[in-house]
């Protein structure tokens, strides 16, 4: 069964929501409930559909993971916790890679797993903060990759 990659269109931001909730409430419990699913859904749709590259992988038509970017930027990377460890986040994130010669994104300093992935794929540290600034007020992370280092 072989995962495809692509561009992602307008009418795939629903699956792309529902990745993003299904693996934000396992590996994110305790902010999970900051939006609804309905909000996801405008989120994709509306603001990251209008603003970055969306770029998803599947397998026999079902959204394994997507990735949302834009120049400079990883808004979003998410992996159906079922498939995480099997490459998709790393090709999803050359994909944006290749796309840009620097990235820099935020991810919260619990999320133990995401920070390995980037620190694994290249990513440094620059800043960390108390979550003050952020939505969540969840203490974070910033991260930068630079083509080349």
């Amino acid at each position: 069964m072989t995962v495809v990659f692509r561009k992602l269109c307008r009418g795939d931001m629903a699956a792309a929501a529902s990745v993003h909730r299904t693996s934000f409430e396992e590996r994110l419990p305790w902010l999970a409930q900051l939006h609804t699913p309905e909000e996801d859904r405008g989120y994709w749709r509306g603001h990251l559909f209008a603003t970055c590259d969306i770029w998803g992988a599947e397998r026999d038509g079902t959204l394994l993971g997507v990735i949302a970017f834009r120049e400079d930027w990883v808004d979003q990377l998410y992996i159906l916790p079922s498939v995480q460890g099997q490459g998709i986040g790393s090709r999803l994130l050359d994909i944006a890679k290749g796309a840009h010669p620097q990235l820099f994104l935020w991810t919260f300093q619990r999320n133990a797993a995401a920070r390995r992935f980037y620190e694994a794929r290249g990513f440094i540290k620059i800043e960390e903060t108390d979550g003050a600034a952020n939505e969540e007020k969840e203490p974070d992370v910033l991260c930068r990759w630079v083509r080349g280092d």
